[in-house]
């Protein structure tokens, strides 16, 4: 299904998938079994501009749409959804927040080199105890002079043990809740930054998830982005945009679970017959075409929606819950549908399966979604008094 997109995103998305057939699918396998992050293909993406679609021209970008985002984060995830994430991650979280937030100083410094891939973007958010109630993170940031010094610790922060340099959240006035969150730039190289360790996750196998520790150290004032104790505003239309955008990585997955289950149906045979001449085989293929379909258009609607207003959460949440949870789902039953090969690491499905669940977990569970979806639906006073969840 096209949804009506233009010449110039139908040359990029074919562009795309070419650089994917050339560079991404013949190291998509060994990233999942030696949990490697490939910063060869990482920079060529850069160097080919997919890198900062959304990001204006005279930063490096190629000042487009959240749409072609969107385009490149599907084509990638069919053949990886890991490196999906963290192009996402690296693109959207890091470098579409600061370009929508920044100084104009901040966006001059820290842009180019991100949209050229030279360096590696993350934001760091979630901690041990906060992670869907993410106005509960405990790192602090106290001004001292020209600086402030941060302490704490950070979790499951993608592209965190790769990343050259991070969008921080801390807590700069505790006493305020919510209301006292600051954003800050932070380089890897600075001193008391670490990587405490690498995860070995179940899926989303070669897109680097850590645990970063921060003792006392001292960031420039100047690389606060925004306001000081007003990062809650920052952090919530981030989380929006990034829900939508990141949508588009279980659609990816859902197309080639369909597209490879189409194929078999039509060629493997069984008792004499090809396995797609079976009826309850042909149910599970309109019901895949059918969550691809709506996936597809919930996530349209919601890249318009945050275009309109990045403050808009009904239809990102609703996007990526549902696609997520669609493609989990789709993989399963690509799995059943090749059968015993479908099952073995000779295809890769059973990767798919596993990076697909990750959708349900991050930028948000489908529980905490839910929730966002139906107080947005119920109106004031149905909110925590604590923040919005996230």
């Amino acid at each position: 299904m096209e949804l009506g997109l233009s010449p110039d995103e139908t040359a990029l998305r074919e562009a795309v998938r070419q650089f994917v057939r050339r560079e991404v699918a013949p190291v998509a396998d060994a990233m999942d079994r030696e949990d490697r992050f490939p910063r060869e293909v990482f920079s060529r993406l850069g160097e080919d501009g997919f890198l900062g679609p959304t990001l204006p021209t005279e930063h490096g970008g190629l000042g487009l749409s959240y749409r072609v985002q969107a385009i490149i984060l599907e084509e990638i995830a069919r053949s990886s959804p890991a490196l999906a994430l963290s192009v996402g991650a690296h693109s959207n979280l890091f470098a579409d927040n600061l370009s929508r937030n920044g100084s104009p100083e901040q966006r001059e410094r820290f842009l180019p080199p991100i949209a050229s891939g030279r360096e590696i973007g993350a934001l760091a958010l979630t901690e041990p105890n906060a992670g869907s109630d993410a106005v509960a993170i405990r790192t602090r940031a106290v001004r001292e002079g020209s600086d402030y010094v941060l302490d704490g610790t950070k979790q499951f922060i993608t592209n965190g043990p790769v990343a050259d340099v991070l969008l921080v959240y801390a807590k700069t006035a505790p006493e305020r809740g919510a209301h006292g969150i600051s954003a800050f730039l932070v380089r890897s190289e600075s001193p008391g930054f670490s990587v405490s360790r690498s995860l070995d996750k179940m899926g989303m196998r070669g897109s680097p998830t850590g645990e970063l520790a921060f003792q006392d150290v001292r960031v420039p004032a100047s690389q606060l982005v925004g306001r000081e104790n007003e990062g809650v505003a920052v952090m919530m239309s981030g989380l929006n945009v990034e829900r939508a955008v990141l949508a588009a990585i279980p659609v990816g997955i859902l197309e080639e679970c369909l597209a490879r289950s189409v194929d078999y149906a039509r060629e493997r045979e069984q008792f004499g017959r090809r396995i797609g001449e079976f009826e309850l085989i042909q149910a599970k293929l309109a019901d895949m075409y059918a969550e691809l379909t709506a996936s597809r258009l919930l996530l349209y609607a919601a890249l318009e929606e945050v275009a309109r207003d990045p403050r808009a959460r009904r239809g990102c949440a609703t996007a990526l819950t549902y696609a997520s949870e669609a493609s989990t789902r789709a993989a399963l039953e690509a799995i059943q549908i090749h059968g015993g090969y479908g099952y073995v690491r000779d295809l890769p499905l059973e990767r798919l399966a596993r990076d697909a669940k990750l959708l349900e977990i991050g930028a948000g569970t489908s529980e905490i979604r839910r929730l966002v979806v139906a107080r947005d639906l119920l109106g004031p006073g149905f909110e925590p008094e604590r923040g919005r969840p996230s």
